[in-house]
């Protein structure tokens, strides 16, 4: 499907190929289980895998001109300077390296491995934050290595604290909310465990990232321009427009917006658009969750539902008082949301 999505003229083609392709990504990710226990986090991870593959699917499949690359009229055809504007300002398009495969296999590959979609028409007005390493290749390199050893050991240090709370650290779960402990200390261990996890979370980005990073610039010729931070300090934002449109990683923007936020702008416009794409995010998450056999849980589509509201009070109060929520006030409502609210989800 990718590979017709860089030919031009295919698309009666690519939408005859819709439904088996569909078809086929459920089976694979749902049919095929991995029945050790301890191995039973591999079955949320292909799903999710499969959630954004469908999202995908979709975007090839359905957009009639195919799947172009910035200033592209047509699959491989320029028009003028292609510029990518993604993060608001042009930047070079990183030569493409292993010249010896063909143009439209080279395409079809790197079509199918993005996410933030750099170089891409897709990606336009997605937030690209800045490089953080040298762009000479060897000093990127080991700053890339430095920096996967150092997530590395950090999420396995925080994976070893979690794993010391009884049943929260198990194959087969448990809660982080113990009822035998009194109110105060119950909810302080709680915050606890969801804070330890939200941090193994986020190293967890930086340690896959930088593996991947690794190979791409390392042993593939990929140019170090095209991989920058995939997050931008979450821990500093001070609203939750800022959080998460910027700080947070933008690697599954598209994918919400295929799934629900362009289906939500069909029928609702711009409010549509909000909503769509976070009830597309809740329900992603919980998914991928149901194939570890634990039921459903409403707490992961209501907790990302809501934040359509939330960012509307925030536009709400830049038009009352004139001013964008900020500073220290904005950085506490943000860790109240991440800390405090989302912890139901957590659990």
């Amino acid at each position: 499907m990718a590979y017709f999505a860089r030919r031009p003229d295919t698309y009666l083609f690519r939408l005859l190929l819709l439904p088996i392709t569909l078809f086929g990504i459920v089976a694979a990710a749902y049919h095929f289980v991995w029945t050790p226990p301890e191995l039973n986090v591999y079955n949320w991870g292909q799903c999710l895998l499969a959630a954004v593959t469908i999202a995908k699917t979709f975007e090839y499949a359905l957009n009639e001109e195919g799947m172009l690359k910035v200033g592209e009229t047509r699959p491989g055809e320029m028009k003028g300077k292609g510029k990518d504007i993604a993060n608001g300002h042009p930047s070079p398009i990183a030569p493409r390296g292993l010249p010896f495969i063909p143009s439209g296999v080279y395409d079809a590959v790197e079509l199918m491995h993005t996410l933030r979609g750099l170089q891409w028409k897709f990606s336009q007005g997605v937030y690209v934050p800045k490089p953080d390493r040298p762009q000479e290749r060897g000093a990127f390199l080991r700053a890339t290595l430095l920096s996967f050893i150092q997530n590395f050991l950090l999420v396995d240090f925080l994976e070893s604290i979690i794993k010391l709370f009884p049943g929260v650290g198990s194959p087969t779960g448990g809660s982080m909310f113990y009822p035998n402990l009194p109110p105060v200390w119950r909810y302080s261990v709680s915050t606890l465990v969801h804070m330890l996890t939200g941090s193994a979370i986020l190293a967890g980005f930086g340690m896959v990232y930088d593996l991947i990073t690794l190979i791409a610039v390392g042993c593939l010729d990929g140019s170090p321009a095209s991989w920058p931070p995939v997050t931008d300090n979450p821990w500093g934002a001070d609203s939750m427009h800022k959080l998460w449109s910027k700080h947070w990683h933008q690697l599954l923007r598209q994918t919400f917006l295929v799934l629900g936020g362009y289906p939500g702008k069909w029928i609702a416009g711009d409010l549509g658009l909000l909503f769509g794409t976070f009830i597309a995010s809740g329900l992603f998450h919980e998914c991928a969750m149901y194939s570890m056999g634990r039921g459903y849980d409403h707490t992961a589509p209501l907790f990302f539902t809501m934040q359509g509201p939330i960012l509307i009070l925030e536009r709400v109060w830049r038009k009352m008082t004139g001013r964008r929520i900020g500073g220290w006030p904005g950085r506490l409502w943000v860790y109240s949301m991440l800390f405090l609210a989302a912890q139901p989800m957590g659990k």
